[in-house]
């Protein structure tokens, strides 16, 4: 599935704090496996908490911020993928300006997920659900094509391509629990 930041229309947070672009969704038998987005912060406030979910979040644009609660402190900054507890109650602290975060909210009942940045070369060999979001250059995928800056794609299965052009690219992969 082929998705775009350019063609998803902003809606407002769960928590109406700001807005964020849905760029896909898996579901199994009505449930939501995982889903994508694309969020603006331009503002320091509480972060929705997602109950019984999991969370990766990653800068992909902005100086970053911190998001915190009594307990926990974790530093959000460019393209350093961060995950955790989607239930946890934690308050945003910008640092420095507004910021871009590419997100997945998924399942940990129903698959595992782990993120990584890609730097230009070829795609590492991954099975199981793959994501693939561009922050900069560009991405081939052989048989799926050619992606630029905000464009992505969700697969199944070992894909084959390379990062190029001083790329940044966020790569996603889901395995089932």
């Amino acid at each position: 599935m082929r998705f775009s930041a350019f063609t998803a229309a902003p809606v407002p947070w769960k928590n109406g704090g700001g807005v964020t672009r849905e760029l896909a969704v898996q579901k199994e038998n009505g449930r939501q496996v995982w889903r994508l987005s694309l969020a603006d912060i331009t503002r320091d406030g509480a972060f929705s908490a997602f109950p019984g979910l999991a969370r990766i979040h990653c800068i992909v644009e902005g100086p970053g911020h911190v998001l915190s609660n009594a307990e926990t402190r974790l530093e959000a900054s460019l393209l350093e993928p961060l995950t955790f507890d989607g239930n946890l109650a934690l308050d945003c602290r910008l640092r420095g300006g507004a910021c871009k975060a590419f997100n997945v909210i998924y399942d940990p009942e129903l698959v595992a997920a782990q993120a990584r940045v890609l730097r230009d070369g070829k795609l590492p060999e991954v099975t199981g659900s793959q994501v693939f979001f561009v922050v900069s250059g560009s991405l081939d995928l052989s048989e799926q094509g050619r992606y630029g800056p905000g464009e992505g794609q969700a697969t199944d299965g070992a894909t084959s391509g390379a990062v190029s052009g001083g790329g940044a690219v966020i790569h996603v992969w889901f395995q089932p629990v």
